[in-house]
């Protein structure tokens, strides 16, 4: 089969389209035709090595995909060849206590695939039954990669972990990202106040379509000035933060009292210095999230299935390339051009 693979961490120009041999699949697993490949931050991580550097090369990265199931393992009942699927990334063991206590997402042996095993840049992939969902109707495959991974972050940063409530004020940052994307979407299905961030008037107005009710460009205003405008000083209630670093410090500041930030990774820097004093004084609370639990892929998933009087969720695609030009599809991730997701058609 065709393949992105890279055969040492660095760069963009370490992605090689080759030839890789065709996963053999086990009893409980199924082989997935991949028609199309969407990216995520996540994959910049795995390509440089910052993610974690134990993993055997050469290696296929991507954690996002849709297509056809091409083989099922012998154990597997619930699907067949040919079904039109999309992946749940997220892979535990689907036996211990957390597991079973539908908090698999706490599993000791969670991870996403393909930042251990190789993903989706690829013609095919193996992966567990469990972890495909059927295409909603009215998704074609473009959308249907584009929605797993952001959406199911989102979703768990926001009801799951941050438990928003309607009328609330929410800050987003990165609305041109594929998780801020989502997040303003399912803020306002909850009948949230969103106020977003991004560093372009094109991408404000492409938030503004999604619902967003308030922009800041970042590169021309301080956003913890204007969020004190915007909220006559009181501050919000929630910040949905994703960069780290210096955004993190200040997004505390953005806060009303009993404020909550929750937080899924750090696409800037690692590190952020808390002022504990504002902390305290204010009761704030600072959450970490990672990725989410299969129940809660499914009921988002809910929310793109075509219906009369339904609300629906909008996956938002950037561009397409082809899987040969992954490269540069990662140079347009890296260098923050995309609004919504990058996807590759395989």
């Amino acid at each position: 089969m065709k393949a992105i693979r890279f055969h040492q961490f660095g760069g963009a120009d370490v992605l090689k389209f080759e030839d890789a041999p065709i996963p053999k699949i086990g009893p409980n697993e199924i082989l997935l035709q991949l028609k199309v490949a969407a990216l995520n931050h996540l994959d910049l991580w795995v390509r440089s090595g910052d993610r974690e550097k134990s993993i055997p090369l050469p290696h296929i990265p991507g954690s996002d995909g849709a297509g056809v199931i091409a083989e099922v393992g012998s154990a597997v009942d619930f699907l067949k060849t040919g079904d039109k699927v999309l992946i749940s990334p997220g892979i535990s063991c689907g036996h211990c206590e957390l597991c079973l206590s539908g908090n698999d997402n706490l599993c000791r042996s969670y991870h996403v695939l393909g930042t251990k095993e190789d993903g989706t840049y690829a013609e095919f992939v193996k992966l567990p039954a469990t972890n495909v969902l059927p295409i909603p109707s009215g998704l074609d495959f473009n959308q249907a990669a584009a929605v797993p991974l952001v959406f199911l972050t989102a979703w768990h940063m926001l009801v799951g972990v941050a438990k928003i409530k309607p009328a609330e004020t929410v800050l987003v940052h990165a609305a041109g990202s594929g998780v801020g994307s989502a997040a303003i979407q399912i803020a306002k299905l909850f009948g949230l106040r969103v106020i977003t961030t991004a560093g372009t008037d094109e991408k404000l107005q492409k938030a503004k379509s999604l619902g967003a009710d308030d922009v800041i460009n970042y590169k021309e205003k301080d956003f913890i000035e204007e969020i004190k405008r915007l909220t006559n000083k009181r501050g919000v209630d929630i910040v949905f933060e994703h960069n780290g670093g210096e955004i993190f410090e200040k997004s505390v500041f953005a806060l009303a009292k009993g404020g909550r930030l929750v937080t899924c990774g750090s696409t800037d820097n690692y590190s952020a210095r808390v002022d504990l004093r504002f902390l305290f004084a204010k009761h704030l609370s600072l959450f970490g999230s990672f990725m989410g639990t299969k129940k809660e892929m499914i009921d988002v998933m809910k929310f793109f299935e075509k219906g009369e009087g339904t609300i629906q969720f909008q996956p938002v695609i950037d561009s397409v390339f082809p899987l040969e030009k992954a490269m540069d599809a990662h140079k347009r991730l890296e260098e923050r051009k995309n609004f919504g997701k990058i996807v590759l058609s395989i």
